[in-house]
Protein backbone atom coordinates (compact mmCIF):
# COMPACT_ATOMS: atom_id res chain seq x y z
CA UNK A 1 0.00 0.00 0.00
CA UNK A 2 1.12 3.60 -0.55
CA UNK A 3 2.45 5.49 2.48
CA UNK A 4 1.35 9.01 3.43
CA UNK A 5 2.42 11.65 5.92
CA UNK A 6 -0.64 13.33 7.44
CA UNK A 7 0.07 16.81 8.76
CA UNK A 8 -2.25 17.92 11.54
CA UNK A 9 -2.75 20.85 13.87
CA UNK A 10 -4.91 20.82 16.98
CA UNK A 11 -5.96 22.45 20.19
CA UNK A 12 -5.34 19.79 22.83
CA UNK A 13 -7.60 21.09 25.60
CA UNK A 14 -10.30 18.44 25.23
CA UNK A 15 -8.01 15.46 24.64
CA UNK A 16 -6.05 12.98 26.72
CA UNK A 17 -3.03 13.43 24.48
CA UNK A 18 -1.89 12.74 20.93
CA UNK A 19 -1.44 8.97 20.90
CA UNK A 20 -4.30 6.46 21.07
CA UNK A 21 -5.16 5.24 24.58
CA UNK A 22 -7.69 2.84 26.02
CA UNK A 23 -10.76 4.49 27.56
CA UNK A 24 -9.67 8.02 26.63
CA UNK A 25 -10.26 10.27 23.63
CA UNK A 26 -7.11 11.39 21.79
CA UNK A 27 -6.08 13.20 18.62
CA UNK A 28 -5.12 9.90 16.97
CA UNK A 29 -8.47 8.32 17.83
CA UNK A 30 -10.38 11.21 16.24
CA UNK A 31 -8.30 11.21 13.05
CA UNK A 32 -8.56 7.42 12.67
CA UNK A 33 -12.31 7.69 13.17
CA UNK A 34 -12.57 10.36 10.45
CA UNK A 35 -10.59 8.16 8.02
CA UNK A 36 -12.91 5.26 8.71
CA UNK A 37 -16.04 7.37 8.14
CA UNK A 38 -14.83 8.96 4.89
CA UNK A 39 -12.90 6.11 3.26
CA UNK A 40 -14.84 3.25 4.88
CA UNK A 41 -11.49 1.63 5.49
CA UNK A 42 -9.70 1.35 8.87
CA UNK A 43 -6.47 3.38 9.02
CA UNK A 44 -3.82 2.68 11.64
CA UNK A 45 -1.72 5.79 12.25
CA UNK A 46 1.84 6.12 13.55
CA UNK A 47 2.60 9.41 15.31
CA UNK A 48 5.64 11.64 15.01
CA UNK A 49 5.74 13.44 18.37
CA UNK A 50 3.61 12.49 21.34
CA UNK A 51 2.03 15.40 23.15
CA UNK A 52 0.48 15.12 26.61
CA UNK A 53 -3.09 15.86 27.61
CA UNK A 54 -3.93 19.52 27.05
CA UNK A 55 -0.87 20.29 24.87
CA UNK A 56 -1.47 21.95 21.49
CA UNK A 57 0.26 21.65 18.11
CA UNK A 58 0.58 23.96 15.14
CA UNK A 59 2.25 21.11 13.28
CA UNK A 60 2.46 17.42 14.01
CA UNK A 61 2.46 14.35 11.78
CA UNK A 62 1.14 10.84 11.43
CA UNK A 63 2.11 8.35 8.79
CA UNK A 64 -0.05 5.57 7.44
CA UNK A 65 -0.01 2.83 4.84
CA UNK A 66 -3.36 3.25 3.15
CA UNK A 67 -5.34 2.84 -0.02
CA UNK A 68 -4.38 5.13 -2.90
CA UNK A 69 -5.62 8.66 -2.27
CA UNK A 70 -5.97 10.16 -5.74
CA UNK A 71 -6.85 13.71 -4.63
CA UNK A 72 -5.15 14.44 -1.27
CA UNK A 73 -6.43 18.03 -1.05
CA UNK A 74 -10.00 16.92 -1.64
CA UNK A 75 -9.61 14.12 0.93
CA UNK A 76 -8.27 16.60 3.51
CA UNK A 77 -11.28 18.86 2.88
CA UNK A 78 -13.74 16.03 3.55
CA UNK A 79 -11.83 14.74 6.57
CA UNK A 80 -11.93 18.23 8.09
CA UNK A 81 -15.69 18.30 7.62
CA UNK A 82 -15.88 15.15 9.75
CA UNK A 83 -13.30 16.07 12.38
CA UNK A 84 -14.19 18.22 15.40
CA UNK A 85 -13.39 21.94 15.14
CA UNK A 86 -10.27 21.65 17.30
CA UNK A 87 -8.44 19.24 14.94
CA UNK A 88 -7.37 20.04 11.36
CA UNK A 89 -5.78 17.88 8.68
CA UNK A 90 -3.48 20.39 6.98
CA UNK A 91 -1.95 18.12 4.31
CA UNK A 92 -1.84 14.53 3.10
CA UNK A 93 1.56 13.93 1.51
CA UNK A 94 2.59 10.83 -0.49
CA UNK A 95 6.03 9.64 0.67
CA UNK A 96 8.44 6.75 0.07
CA UNK A 97 7.39 3.39 1.45
CA UNK A 98 10.14 3.42 4.10
CA UNK A 99 9.59 7.02 5.27
CA UNK A 100 8.89 7.25 9.01
CA UNK A 101 7.35 10.37 10.51
CA UNK A 102 8.97 9.78 13.91
CA UNK A 103 12.42 8.41 13.13
CA UNK A 104 13.05 10.59 10.07
CA UNK A 105 12.39 13.85 11.94
CA UNK A 106 15.62 15.82 12.44
CA UNK A 107 14.24 18.35 14.93
CA UNK A 108 11.17 19.51 16.80
CA UNK A 109 10.38 23.02 18.04
CA UNK A 110 8.23 23.76 21.08
CA UNK A 111 7.06 27.01 22.61
CA UNK A 112 5.80 27.61 26.13
CA UNK A 113 3.81 30.84 26.61
CA UNK A 114 3.38 32.86 29.81
CA UNK A 115 1.46 36.08 30.49
CA UNK A 116 1.28 38.18 33.65
CA UNK A 117 -1.75 40.42 33.02
CA UNK A 118 -5.21 38.89 33.03
CA UNK A 119 -6.30 38.22 29.43
CA UNK A 120 -9.34 36.07 28.54
CA UNK A 121 -7.98 35.49 25.03
CA UNK A 122 -4.84 33.77 26.31
CA UNK A 123 -6.24 31.74 29.19
CA UNK A 124 -6.54 28.47 27.22
CA UNK A 125 -3.17 28.59 25.44
CA UNK A 126 -0.78 30.34 27.84
CA UNK A 127 0.03 30.15 31.55
CA UNK A 128 -1.12 33.06 33.72
CA UNK A 129 1.88 33.78 35.94
CA UNK A 130 1.33 37.11 37.76
CA UNK A 131 4.79 37.41 39.29
CA UNK A 132 7.77 39.60 38.30
CA UNK A 133 10.42 37.81 36.26
CA UNK A 134 13.98 38.80 35.41
CA UNK A 135 14.38 38.20 31.68
CA UNK A 136 18.18 38.36 31.87
CA UNK A 137 18.21 35.53 34.42
CA UNK A 138 15.79 33.48 32.32
CA UNK A 139 17.99 33.94 29.26
CA UNK A 140 21.09 32.97 31.22
CA UNK A 141 19.41 29.73 32.28
CA UNK A 142 18.20 29.08 28.72
CA UNK A 143 21.74 29.47 27.36
CA UNK A 144 22.99 26.76 29.75
CA UNK A 145 20.49 24.31 28.26
CA UNK A 146 22.15 24.65 24.84
CA UNK A 147 25.41 23.42 26.37
CA UNK A 148 23.96 20.30 27.99
CA UNK A 149 23.34 16.80 26.59
CA UNK A 150 21.90 14.71 29.44
CA UNK A 151 18.42 15.78 30.55
CA UNK A 152 17.51 12.97 32.95
CA UNK A 153 16.63 15.63 35.56
CA UNK A 154 13.77 16.79 33.34
CA UNK A 155 12.32 13.39 32.47
CA UNK A 156 9.26 12.28 34.39
CA UNK A 157 9.13 8.93 36.17
CA UNK A 158 8.26 5.69 34.36
CA UNK A 159 9.75 6.83 31.07
CA UNK A 160 10.95 3.91 28.97
CA UNK A 161 13.83 5.39 26.99
CA UNK A 162 17.26 3.99 26.16
CA UNK A 163 19.03 7.31 26.67
CA UNK A 164 18.40 10.66 28.31
CA UNK A 165 20.67 12.47 25.87
CA UNK A 166 19.19 15.19 23.66
CA UNK A 167 20.81 17.72 21.35
CA UNK A 168 19.34 21.18 21.91
CA UNK A 169 19.88 23.50 18.95
CA UNK A 170 17.93 26.52 20.19
CA UNK A 171 16.90 27.62 23.67
CA UNK A 172 15.76 31.19 24.26
CA UNK A 173 13.14 33.45 25.81
CA UNK A 174 11.23 35.94 23.66
CA UNK A 175 8.82 38.80 24.35
CA UNK A 176 5.90 38.55 21.96
CA UNK A 177 2.51 40.31 21.89
CA UNK A 178 2.02 40.54 25.63
CA UNK A 179 3.50 37.10 26.29
CA UNK A 180 6.82 35.75 27.44
CA UNK A 181 7.66 32.75 25.27
CA UNK A 182 10.26 30.05 25.80
CA UNK A 183 11.30 28.59 22.43
CA UNK A 184 13.31 25.38 22.26
CA UNK A 185 14.41 23.20 19.32
CA UNK A 186 16.06 19.81 19.66
CA UNK A 187 16.49 16.48 17.98
CA UNK A 188 14.30 14.80 20.62
CA UNK A 189 12.55 15.54 23.90
CA UNK A 190 11.85 13.42 26.95
CA UNK A 191 8.45 13.01 28.59
CA UNK A 192 7.64 16.22 30.46
CA UNK A 193 11.00 17.75 29.53
CA UNK A 194 9.91 21.16 28.22
CA UNK A 195 7.51 21.78 31.10
CA UNK A 196 10.23 20.73 33.56
CA UNK A 197 12.70 23.13 31.99
CA UNK A 198 10.20 25.99 32.03
CA UNK A 199 9.05 25.40 35.60
CA UNK A 200 12.62 25.25 36.88
CA UNK A 201 13.70 28.31 34.89
CA UNK A 202 10.78 30.29 36.31
CA UNK A 203 12.29 29.70 39.75
CA UNK A 204 15.49 31.26 38.39
CA UNK A 205 13.56 34.17 36.87
CA UNK A 206 11.91 34.91 40.23
CA UNK A 207 15.25 34.83 42.04
CA UNK A 208 14.35 31.75 44.07
CA UNK A 209 17.07 29.66 42.37
CA UNK A 210 20.42 30.93 41.13
CA UNK A 211 21.77 30.32 37.65
CA UNK A 212 24.61 28.32 39.21
CA UNK A 213 22.12 26.17 41.11
CA UNK A 214 20.15 25.64 37.89
CA UNK A 215 23.28 24.16 36.32
CA UNK A 216 23.71 21.92 39.37
CA UNK A 217 20.09 20.77 39.04
CA UNK A 218 20.73 19.66 35.46
CA UNK A 219 23.91 17.82 36.52
CA UNK A 220 22.13 16.07 39.41
CA UNK A 221 20.15 13.84 37.01
CA UNK A 222 17.45 13.71 39.70
CA UNK A 223 13.95 14.70 38.57
CA UNK A 224 13.04 15.52 42.19
CA UNK A 225 15.11 18.70 41.79
CA UNK A 226 13.08 19.92 38.78
CA UNK A 227 9.77 21.78 38.84
CA UNK A 228 7.14 20.18 36.58
CA UNK A 229 4.25 22.24 37.95
CA UNK A 230 3.56 24.49 34.95
CA UNK A 231 0.28 23.49 33.23
CA UNK A 232 0.03 21.70 29.90
CA UNK A 233 -2.07 24.32 28.12
CA UNK A 234 0.87 26.75 27.86
CA UNK A 235 2.81 24.30 25.66
CA UNK A 236 2.57 24.10 21.87
CA UNK A 237 4.46 21.90 19.42
CA UNK A 238 5.32 24.43 16.72
CA UNK A 239 7.15 22.47 14.05
CA UNK A 240 8.52 19.04 13.13
CA UNK A 241 11.36 19.27 10.60
CA UNK A 242 12.49 16.57 8.17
Amino acid sequence: MPRYFIEVSYKGTAYAGFQAQENANTIQAEVEKAFLVFFREPCLLTGSSRTDAGVHALQNFFHADFIEIKEPENAAYHLNAILPADIVVENIIPVKSDAHCRFDAVSRTYEYSIYNHKNPFLSDRAYFFPFPLNLDLLEAAASIIREERNFETFSKRNTQVKTFECSIYESKWLEREGRLVYQVTGNRFLRGMVRGLVGTMLRVGRGKTTVARFKEIIASRDHANADFSVPAHGLTLIKVSY
